[in-house]
């Protein structure tokens, strides 16, 4: 009879076991967030080695977060042009215009500007320097991609050469 116990309890700890019972954990979703140069949530690549820091996120069904961007390979593609009409070159262009190292650093190497201000008046009517009235002319979509899940997208302008505002920066700084 105990041999019997023994046995079924054996039994219906290692069908929990093998089943999970429930608790197992995966990535729901992948957050990739940026710091650096800003115009309301609008990122730039200011000036000449300009800089801006990508950080991504795993978030588990569970709910837990883990930082995971030195693990996370990126998905970068063009929109739009520069500044001048130009189509921006392409990522993986040697050497890259914006590389992305292992620790999620974008920086600028490519002299490009993506950004033009708009003169003041302009319809709706726009605030006068020195508030700055930029508009993209393009970017670089930034995704990471970490265990197969894609992040949300980020864009990021380049102002790494003189623009049309009436100091000749490009983009916010």
């Amino acid at each position: 009879m105990k041999r019997t116990n023994i046995l079924a309890a054996l039994l219906v700890t290692l069908a929990l076991i093998s089943t999970g019972c429930g608790t197992s954990d995966y990535v729901q979703s992948v957050q990739l967030t940026s710091t650096g140069a800003n115009s309301g949530g609008f990122f730039n690549l200011a000036g000449a080695d300009g800089t801006i820091q990508l950080t991504t996120m795993a978030v588990y069904h569970s709910g837990k977060t883990v930082p995971v961007t030195n693990s996370v390979t990126y998905t970068v593609s063009t929109v739009g042009q520069d500044a001048s009409g130009n189509d921006l070159p392409a990522y993986n262009t040697v050497p890259a215009p914006v590389p992305i190292d292992s620790t999620g650093l974008m920086t600028a190497v490519a002299a490009l500007c993506t950004w033009i201000d708009l003169p003041s008046g302009t319809p709706p009517v726009l605030p006068t320097p020195p508030i700055y009235n930029w508009e993209y002319t393009g970017y670089y979509q930034v995704v990471s991609v970490y265990n197969g899940v894609s992040s949300q997208p980020v864009a990021v302008g380049v102002g790494s050469l003189a623009g049309n505002a009436p100091d000749g920066s490009c983009g916010p700084h």
